[in-house]
């Protein structure tokens, strides 16, 4: 059953280990009933314990609406989410998730060139059979640490002809200019890795041709040019007219919170969109790591967690 918050609980109901460091997780409804509907690109939060929600990207058959499959990478070194999952979610256990997110949509194209590093394999692999089914051609350039790194080659080496696995300490790192230049120019290019990895590819990527780009983030950007120092401003919602003063330092959810309006949140950093919001006047400071550089640009929402005024004044459809 849905919660207030849009949560529920599912059953793990198999686990199999893919690597030393990577599990996938099968998870079904207690009821065994059909799970809501997701498209490839998509991603579910997941209670993690003490450390709070985290983002995985859905990884199974958008077809099977009995079974959700997620990819988890321990990360020894993280905040605590992939530990406590690791641990805690073993066949049998309850685990509380959120309906499925999309900020990485599979856009029509006749022809697509996937770039994946490490457990960034995960959101590609719908992704894959989607362009498989729909008759476009494409290519998968996948790289990682090591081979016994790599989780889910058994499954892309079905494609052998149209997929290279670049392990880094064989092959080097994924040449990323040599992939670009080689694409054809109106081939749909997605990318999902480390920060190095979508650095690279966002810098290789020639401006006329960054729409053609889609990337995801599993970690905030690094400060860029939206970086901005804070100040004081007002946010207007445009439903009541109320305002709300956001002080030097405060997020605008927490300043919505203090005068009892709830935003849904998630992530707390600008991430997975669960805070997205239109804005109807203002100029945005955006901070966060999902809206393209276009839509940016074009300013037409806001991730509430992060992201701030350039203007004295935002409106929002709130």
């Amino acid at each position: 059953m849905l919660s207030a918050n849009g949560t529920f609980s599912v059953i793990v109901v198999a686990r199999h280990d893919e690597t030393p460091e990577v599990v996938s997780l099968e998870l079904s409804l207690p009821d065994g009933g059909e799970l809501p509907a997701w498209a490839p690109g998509a991603h579910i939060d997941i209670a993690a314990g003490e450390a709070g929600v985290r983002q995985y990207s859905l990884c199974g058959d958008p077809q099977d609406r009995l079974r959700w499959r997620v990819g988890v990478l321990l990360e020894p070194d993280g905040r605590g989410g992939s530990r406590y999952l690791h641990r805690e979610a073993v066949p049998g256990s309850t685990l509380t998730v959120s309906l499925p997110r999309n900020n990485f949509e599979l856009e029509p194209s006749a022809e697509y060139v996937f770039v994946a590093g490490g457990i960034g394999i995960t959101p590609m692999l719908p992704m894959i059979a989607a362009a498989e089914a729909a008759g476009a051609a494409w290519t998968l350039h996948y790289g990682g640490r090591s081979r016994q790194s790599m989780a889910y080659l058994d499954e892309v080496a079905a494609h052998s002809d149209r997929v290279g696995v670049q392990p880094q300490d064989e092959c080097g790192i994924l040449p990323v200019s040599d992939i670009l230049a080689r694409s054809a120019p109106r081939a749909q290019v997605y990318c999902c890795g480390p920060e190095p990895l979508l650095a690279a590819v966002e810098s290789a990527i020639g401006p006329g041709d960054a729409q053609r780009l889609h990337v995801e983030r599993f970690r905030p950007r690094s400060a860029d040019e939206e970086s901005a120092p804070d100040r004081d401003f007002t946010v207007r919602i445009a439903s009541t007219g109320a305002t709300v003063r956001v002080g030097e330092g405060q997020s605008i959810v927490d300043a919505l919170a203090g005068v009892g309006i709830a935003v849904e949140t998630s992530c707390r950093e600008g991430t997975c969109a669960s805070c997205e919001t239109p804005v109807l006047e203002g100029e945005v400071c955006h901070r966060d790591s999902v809206l393209s550089a276009g839509e940016r640009e074009q300013s037409v929402s806001i991730m509430l967690c992060v992201s701030r005024a350039r203007s004295d004044l935002l409106v929002l459809d709130l």
